[in-house]
């Protein structure tokens, strides 16, 4: 006895997503990291396009190995060919900021890690960066 498969037990086809890409529900947790690194750096760099004109900005998951530290860095700088790039690593930000589980606790550790890394780039304390 052969039975047909049907797609689901009541035969009316598969369901469609919970919500539409466009609707920020559906983003996944490394897309809204991307895009909170991205809003802090357009914030932090404004009074400073100038001088940071050639700067990359970027996210990792996670930092290369390397020889062992006493503490898994949150971000560096780099230098690409000649152009200097900051970058985030996700899940060591993540890791920090979830011992609060507060959104506003990792808002705060991406801008204060930016701010840092803007102001070794500029050769100012980060208190002149963002005051």
């Amino acid at each position: 006895m052969s039975r047909a498969k049907r797609r689901d037990r009541h035969g009316r086809g598969l369901r469609g997503p919970l919500a539409p890409p466009e609707v920020p529900i559906s983003l996944t947790r490394s897309e809204k990291f991307d895009d909170l690194v991205r809003e802090e750096v357009q914030r932090i760099i404004a009074p400073w396009t100038e001088r940071l004109a050639g700067v990359e900005f970027a996210v990792e998951d996670v930092p290369s190995p390397g020889p062992e530290e006493a503490r898994v860095p949150l971000s560096t700088t780099r230098t690409v060919n000649g152009v200097p790039r900051v970058v985030v690593f996700r899940r060591p930000v993540e890791s920090r900021a979830s011992s609060g589980r507060d959104e506003r606790e990792l808002v705060r550790l991406v801008h204060e890690v930016l701010v840092e890394e803007v102001s070794a780039l500029l050769g100012m304390p980060p208190e002149d960066i963002e005051p």
